[in-house]
């Protein structure tokens, strides 16, 4: 008689083959979505700085009006006049505002001002924080802290 079947040893050395696999490549996995948010705030926030200074030197040495969040952004994102206001001398700065990957998604504020001493950066109340004292831009998430620096990186 001629079997040709695997054993139940066998069967059992590659099973535990495999669970050694999955244990070392799947936290890699998870890491690397995590280096992937970094990298997209990182990159989000390098844009969004870049066009800030180029807005602030095109309007007279004035950044945009923080009187509204939704204000603010769309004076980035849509033409304007000299005085920030709905125009065709500059702009728009970029097609869509960004939203910060580490602030969960039900909050909808896009942008939170203060001065960095009264309202301080990190407390997943909108995307972003803007320091109206200097003109820091910075996430506003659970990861940072009030001079935007995340600190869990």
């Amino acid at each position: 008689m001629n079997n040709k079947a695997f054993t139940l040893v066998e069967i059992l050395i590659v099973v535990i083959i495999l669970g050694i696999l999955a244990a070392i490549v799947i936290p890699q996995f998870t890491q690397a979505s995590e280096d992937a948010r970094v990298s997209a705030l990182k990159s989000d926030l390098q844009m969004v700085r870049s066009q800030l200074e180029l807005y602030k030197v095109q309007h007279l040495d004035i950044y945009p009006d923080e009187a509204a969040s939704a204000d603010w952004v769309d004076q980035l994102v849509e033409q304007t006049d000299l005085d920030g206001n709905s125009g065709t001398d500059f702009g728009p700065y970029m097609q869509k505002f960004p939203t910060n990957p580490f602030v969960p998604s039900t909050v909808t504020a896009m942008v939170v001002f203060g001065t960095g001493t009264a309202t301080a950066a990190g407390d997943d109340a909108s995307h972003w924080f803007f320091n109206t004292s200097n003109g820091k831009f910075s996430p506003n998430d659970d990861r940072s802290s009030s001079d935007g620096a995340h600190i869990d990186y």
